[in-house]
């Protein structure tokens, strides 16, 4: 299942996200962890030293090879400089499994029992002159080419804000965790995002973070309604993971909400004919507003109507 983590900065997105891969990798469930925030915090979120994480290949800057390995002989995509973040898988492309052994995870981590990648940091070369989405497009197209399994979890720790909807990045998660504070900028994000996502069948659910008081929780209900899936209070166990401490136990209500969001995402059905139909649309829109002009060519012509991913082999 591919998840995702979103909300407004200080949420503490990356915080939940985390607490998510971990409760996943301790029950010995496969999982990859991409850590897609301009700022990149999951790796230290997960357990890992700041030295570690600040060796983590970005996927970012290998994009270039990430693109010759995924359009293998894919005889609509010419070249990896004609390949951009929306394209889509056809007849040729290569798959990735999760956590498998392809140039893909060859650039990722483990930590704790989970696989880490990272988009990389916004350089100071990058000011001015480019904007995180060429960054968060190696995500992107990772997921176009994942042919995850029942079982298997690739959870991305968003950027804050709306940047999610820049493409068509939002349609490729089986369910999107909206993390909220009780309050009205966090749930004035949560009706931004519903907003985006009406038309395009995205499941969101509303994780409740920083609550202190029932108050809290009938204010999120007031405001978000049967979205409102769980809520997390303070915590001093994740403070203490914050603090680097090791031996931290969760709290049995916050351990018990981990359990019903992975409840939850099991539960979503995977439909591989809308994922690939909604990476075309998205696709034949992002060619026709920049990407034909940019590359030079019509990439229009990279969608292959005839591909199916194989769901017998995906479950």
């Amino acid at each position: 299942m591919k998840v995702a983590f979103v909300g407004k900065g200080g949420s503490g997105k990356t915080t939940l996200s985390s607490l998510f891969v971990r409760h996943l990798a301790l029950r010995g469930l496969p999982v990859v962890a991409i850590d897609a925030d301009i700022n990149q915090h999951l790796g230290a979120a997960l357990g890992m030293d700041d030295d570690r994480a600040a060796k983590i290949p970005a996927l970012g800057a290998h994009l270039t090879e990430i693109k010759e390995y995924l359009r293998g002989d894919n005889p609509r995509i010419g070249s990896a400089s004609t390949m951009v973040k929306t394209t889509p898988a056809g007849t040729g492309s290569r798959l990735l499994r999760l956590r498998g052994d392809d140039p893909v995870h060859a650039l990722g981590q483990e930590v704790n029992g989970a696989t880490l990648l990272v988009t990389g940091p916004f350089e100071d070369d990058d000011l001015g002159v480019a904007c995180y989405h060429s960054k968060t497009g190696a995500v992107e197209l990772y997921l176009n080419h994942l042919l995850d399994g029942p079982g298997e979890y690739a959870v991305v720790d968003m950027t804050a804000g709306a940047d999610t909807f820049a493409s068509g990045l939002f349609t490729r998660f089986d369910l999107m965790f909206l993390v909220a504070e009780p309050t009205r900028k966090g749930v004035g994000v949560y009706r931004q995002y519903v907003e985006y996502a009406r038309d395009y069948d995205v499941a969101i659910r509303v994780v409740g973070n920083k609550v202190q008081s029932e108050d809290d929780v009938d204010y999120l209900r007031e405001h978000v309604g049967d979205d409102l899936l769980v809520w997390l209070g303070q915590s001093a166990a994740v403070r203490a993971m914050e603090q680097g401490r090791s031996g931290a136990v969760l709290e049995d209500g916050n351990e018990a909400a981990l359990g019903r969001m992975l409840a939850e995402v099991d539960a979503q059905a995977k439909d591989w004919d809308a994922f690939q139909r909604q990476a075309v649309e998205f696709h034949l829109k992002n060619a026709r507003s920049w990407a034909n002009r940019a590359t030079g060519e019509d990439l229009t012509a990279q969608v292959d109507p005839e591909f199916r991913f194989p769901v017998a082999y995906a479950g």
